[in-house]
């Protein structure tokens, strides 16, 4: 990575593969060496096998049609993933269900009930990495915790160089201060414009003064205006951070997303830890983003519902 100074400000140029694995010898990393490795013992051993038992040229045959092939697994990529993980990816996919049931499918077949004659797939049992959202927010993911911050986007565009030297520098000691795995997931939602119309429509008649309920219809009908011809989205920025498997604490991700708040404030940004409700919103909007929201919101599924008992007639 190197840097230069210009009128622009200071600038940093990044490789666009930061994961690429270390190339060890003639561009082979050490899993392509150690696959390569076992391949030639493999013939090595098939050689010392076979060779009274099989002319040679055909064991030669057999070896360059062989070698080949490992080469071109070893070597090839496939989808930006080297091609004997996406085979094993292809394989994992192919004897995987095809559907899932959140319900115990493994039990036995009742006696009086009569089994269709022919054979039926039954679904598999579907277990999320997620256990179960507490009322802070906390999400259980087996013996680790997540927690969730919502937070506002920063445009760069209209900051001068220096100021954009700053934020990408309070932005990176945030990076660099991490030490679990941290997940910034930005995602665009529709926006609901006609219940904003419908609710200033229905509000203009309270208003005090007649100039201001003009005012409150016209911004109505603009809105209606621009959602019958646009189509209007907001951007939603989710960080996610989890602690470490031996991590103690029973809120240790909380606290973790509240440093992520207190961190990231000085970019100048909005950011604020949220609640069992609202994650439990927020994930049921990743899951289907263009479903209207529920009113009054969804409740954590950990949250015990109660509802008042009716009065009954004097």
């Amino acid at each position: 990575m190197s840097t230069h100074a210009d009128g622009d400000g200071a600038r940093a140029r990044m490789p666009a593969d930061v994961d690429a694995p270390d190339k060890v010898v003639y561009g082979l990393t050490f899993r392509q060496l150690g696959t390569l490795a076992v391949a030639a013992l493999a013939f090595y051993g098939a050689w010392r096998l076979l060779h009274d038992l099989v002319p040679p040229l055909v064991l030669v045959g057999a070896a360059v049609v062989l070698g080949g092939l490992v080469i071109g697994i070893v070597v090839g990529r496939r989808d930006g993933l080297p091609l004997d993980v996406w085979l094993l990816a292809a394989v994992a996919h192919a004897r995987a269900p095809r559907a899932l049931s959140t319900t115990d499918t493994t039990s036995t077949t009742p006696d009086w009930v009569q089994a269709p004659k022919s054979r039926v797939m039954l679904p598999a049992p579907l277990r999320l990495p997620a256990d179960a959202i507490d009322d802070s927010g906390q999400i259980r993911l087996g013996g680790a915790r997540a927690a969730v911050v919502a937070a506002t986007s920063v445009n760069l565009a209209l900051r001068t160089p220096d100021e954009q030297a700053a934020l990408v520098e309070v932005f990176g000691r945030w990076l660099n201060s991490l030490s679990t795995p941290t997940q910034i997931v930005v995602s665009a939602q529709p926006v609901d414009l006609h219940s904003a119309a419908r609710t200033l429509s229905q509000a203009k008649d309270g208003l005090p003064h007649p100039a201001l309920a003009d005012a409150a219809a016209d911004h109505a009908r603009f809105l209606d205006d621009l959602a019958n011809r646009r189509d209007p989205l907001r951007r939603q920025v989710l960080i996610v951070t989890r602690t470490s498997p031996g991590e103690r604490g029973d809120h240790a991700a909380r606290r973790r997303a509240e440093n992520t708040v207190r961190a990231l404030s000085g970019l100048g940004v909005t950011a604020r830890v949220l609640d069992g409700p609202a994650v439990t919103a927020a994930i049921a909007a990743a899951a289907d983003p263009y479903r209207p929201p529920r009113p009054g919101g969804l409740a954590a599924p950990d949250t015990v519902i109660t509802a008042t008992r009716p009065r009954g007639r004097s």
